[in-house]
C-alpha cells in the first residue's frame, strides 16, 4: 500500500470519527517518519562526544544508522588499507560534521 493510500485511510477514519485529533496526528506522523527519507539521517549526523577514540566520527554514524561504532571503525580502516580512500572520508566527516 502507498503512502499516499495509507493516509487517504487516516483522513476517512479521521473524518468517521473513529480517530480524535490528536490520535490522527499521532498516527500520521508515525506514518511519516517511517516512509522518511535519508535526508533527514544526514541531516542529524553529529560526530559523538562518547563514543570516540580519534574524532568521533565512527560514534556519530553509529547512532545515526544503527550499525556498531565498532563496524565503521573496521570498514574505515580497510577503506585505508584497499586505496587509501577511508583516511580521506573520515577527515572529511570530522572537519564537516558538527559535534553533538
Amino acid at each position: 500500500m502507498s503512502l499516499a493510500d495509507e493516509l487517504k485511510k487516516l483522513e476517512e477514519l479521521r473524518q468517521r470519527g473513529t480517530l480524535s485529533e490528536a490520535e490522527f496526528g499521532q498516527a500520521k506522523a508515525k506514518l511519516l517518519g517511517v516512509h522518511a527519507t535519508g535526508l533527514e539521517a544526514v541531516n542529524g549526523l553529529r560526530l559523538s562526544s562518547s563514543d570516540r577514540w580519534i574524532g568521533g566520527v565512527c560514534g556519530g554514524l553509529a547512532l545515526t544508522s544503527g550499525v556498531t561504532s565498532w563496524v565503521w571503525r573496521l570498514i574505515f580502516i580497510l577503506f585505508v588499507c584497499f586505496g587509501g580512500f577511508g583516511l580521506l572520508a573520515y577527515l572529511l566527516l570530522w572537519i564537516l560534521v558538527p559535534r553533538e
